[in-house]
């Protein structure tokens, strides 16, 4: 027996280094991008590179926000982001409540085919897409950058089975209350599902913020232009300020990795919860 825990704990010092070691190697690109936003553009590509920027070049972030755009720039990515998120928790919690709890002829097979939508690119659907912006006059429009990512199925796909899990004796205790379907939905079963909805929250604002292609097509002004457009803007000058291209590199991922670790409890909660069917 004590052999046997002997070993145990060297195959788990083992195991530590390597997940150590790994998890090393996978923030070294973050690590280079903050101390590369701290140096100027030369020591950039200096060989042996300084590990460490001293004294740090502070000044990139000062160029970044005196004297190009990327104030507008993060608040414009905010607002698309933040209304993308709400209009899409809206919708889907809706949605996925009516697939989840309400009866009606051809439930399943609607829902089915709703998720099958979810293995088409979303490259090969754009530019019938576009088209149907142009003949709204929703190009170039807050409203157009927003609403077509409303409907994307997944959203109606993560929640059905959290409403799912709840007993349906809570909806017949509010009817037999007066309460009305809507009182349910908002009263009853939301609260129920609020890891749920914050998994999804989590997952469309980083999806929304990252998102290059569709913003790149969609906005015409340089006054609308995102976080993402103006850093990939930088990025194709021909005379490239490397320092302050890592500078834009790391506002735009800030707002991320700030979601992440302050919502990362409901984030595991809400995935966890809709993997354990009743």
């Amino acid at each position: 027996m004590k052999h046997r825990l002997e070993h145990m704990g060297r195959f788990d010092l083992i195991c530590n280094i390597v997940i150590s070691a790994a998890a090393i190697l996978n923030l070294f690109p973050l690590y280079w991008m903050i101390s590369s936003s701290l140096k100027v553009s030369q020591d950039v590509s200096k060989m042996p590179p300084d590990w460490i920027p001293f004294p740090p070049a502070v000044q990139n972030y000062k160029n970044l926000f005196q004297t190009g755009h990327a104030l507008t720039w993060t608040c414009n990515s905010f607002l698309i982001a933040i209304g993308t998120t709400a209009a899409i928790l809206l919708v889907s919690a809706m949605a996925s409540y009516s697939f989840a709890k309400l009866r009606f002829w051809g439930r399943n097979t609607i829902f089915l085919a709703f998720i099958l939508t979810l293995m088409i690119p979303k490259e090969i659907y754009i530019v019938p897409l576009i088209k149907v912006m142009q003949y709204l006059n929703l190009k170039g429009t807050y409203i157009g950058i927003i609403l077509p990512n409303v409907a994307l199925p997944f959203g109606v796909f993560l929640l059905r089975q959290f409403f799912a899990t709840v007993p349906d004796s809570l909806r017949e205790s509010a009817w037999l209350d007066g309460g009305s379907e809507w009182n349910v939905f908002t009263k009853i079963m939301l609260p129920i599902c609020k890891p749920g909805l914050s998994a999804l929250a989590i997952l469309m604002f980083v999806q929304t913020w990252n998102d290059y292609l569709w913003q790149m097509v969609m906005i015409t002004k340089d006054s609308m232009k995102t976080l993402q457009l103006g850093v990939a803007l930088m990025q194709q000058e021909n005379n490239p300020d490397y320092g302050l291209k890592m500078a834009s590199a790391c506002v735009a991922a800030v707002p991320m990795i700030l979601v992440f670790f302050v919502f990362q409890r409901y984030f595991t909660s809400g995935i966890t919860m809709g993997a354990i069917k009743e």
